[in-house]
């Protein structure tokens, strides 16, 4: 007779499907209002991956759908959940009050903004493997929003538009958006060595093992 699987991991499955879904869904519901004002598939699409918030999602629908099936590589996992968790943040911070196109938008934005980034927090405590991170992971995971950064800019000095208000050199002038990006990115850092702390602290408590 076949064992059924543990709690636990029952639990990280269900998880890790609900938030794959969650940004699935999410990123085509974006999708949908976009192709409201750019008719044109490719155009719709490629204005929409100028946004960190729809790459990130992407990632979260990819790597959540694998770890249903398998166990990704613990720094995709952790970076992803960082990403994930850290556009909640920054949108509650810096974005919350920009307005909405269209009730396509809203929706949008609830799942992208607010549901896929509470899901990878209930993930983090409740599903995530234990203790396979170092210490060196924050500083790899650095990489990515250095990465966005060039990419932003590169794409603004083809077009001149902007993903975001706080990136707009043009409004803001190149000092501010450079004091930006530095907070933006410190931030990124220290919340991915508390992340680190976090792992190490709940894979320490009695009756946890390492996954």
């Amino acid at each position: 007779m076949l064992k059924s699987p543990p709690a636990a991991l029952r639990l990280s499955t269900f998880l890790a499907a609900l938030l794959s879904l969650a940004a699935l869904l999410g990123l085509a519901v974006q999708f949908w209002a976009q192709l409201d004002r750019m008719p044109e598939s490719l155009v719709a699409l490629w204005a929409l991956l100028r946004y960190f918030t729809v790459l990130t999602n992407a990632f979260v629908a990819v790597v959540f759908f694998q770890a249903v099936f398998s166990k990704p590589p613990a720094i995709l996992l952790y970076g992803t959940l960082l990403c994930a968790m850290l556009v909640g943040v920054v949108y509650v911070l810096l974005l919350r009050d920009l307005p909405l196109n269209s009730s396509g938008d809203g929706i949008a934005n609830l799942l992208l903004h607010h549901a896929t980034p509470l899901l990878a927090l209930a993930y983090l405590l409740l599903g995530a493997p234990r203790g396979l991170l170092n210490w060196r992971a924050p500083l790899i995971w650095t990489a990515i929003p250095i990465a966005y950064v060039l990419y932003a800019f590169a794409r603004a000095a083809a077009d001149g538009q902007y993903p975001y208000p706080f990136l707009n050199v043009a409004k803001l002038g190149a000092g501010q958006v450079i004091v930006n990006c530095i907070a933006i990115g410190g931030g990124f850092t220290l919340a991915g060595f508390g992340l680190v702390a976090l792992d190490k602290r709940l894979a320490a408590r009695p009756g946890r093992t390492q996954s």
